[in-house]
């Protein structure tokens, strides 16, 4: 069963504090944000099932919710998490040939996770950073102007940090 534990309850309560009585619906996608950094990085039926239990609001409205953002992840996904623009600047700038090149390097689709756990292919919507072509978010940072050989780059440092931290 999942739980917020004590501290983070009390975090919960503050962000529903800061919406008007009888519009706790509003906290909806920071405690999203909380729950998914909370539980595993990706938000399970029984999360917000519980999201919605702690907001009074029926479940569907949290799934509709949690379905529409990218941000949100309703499966699973690996440590490191590639989220690549695929919207039109970065398209114009290759980022087709970028997500091709993840995919083939780590033996997976967008959407996909490797076998060891480690990285997940995604696709998303624009992340704001057009001027910086083709870009990916990796966790709280942008990669930026993304060639095969930052790709490589990038997908080493996070293989040598993954070993590091075992």
């Amino acid at each position: 069963m999942v739980q917020f534990s004590e501290a983070q309850m009390a975090k919960v309560n503050e962000i529903i504090a800061r919406y008007p009585e009888g519009k706790q619906k509003s906290a909806l996608l920071p405690l999203l944000h909380l729950a998914q950094d909370s539980f595993g990085g990706w938000l399970s039926a029984e999360t917000m099932d519980y999201v919605a239990q702690i907001l009074q609001i029926k479940p569907i409205e949290v799934y509709e919710v949690a379905t529409f953002y990218s941000m949100y992840n309703t499966k699973p996904v690996g440590k490191y998490l590639f989220e690549v623009c695929q919207t039109g600047p970065c398209m114009l700038n290759g980022s087709d040939n970028i997500i091709d090149y993840i995919g083939k390097t780590l033996g997976i689709k967008p959407g996909e996770t490797t076998t060891d756990g480690l990285f997940t292919l995604k696709t998303v919507e624009c992340l704001g950073a057009c001027g910086y072509a083709p870009m990916m978010q990796l966790g709280k940072h942008y990669r930026e102007h993304l060639t095969k050989e930052k790709v490589d780059a990038i997908i080493a440092e996070c293989r040598a940090a993954a070993a590091a931290n075992n």
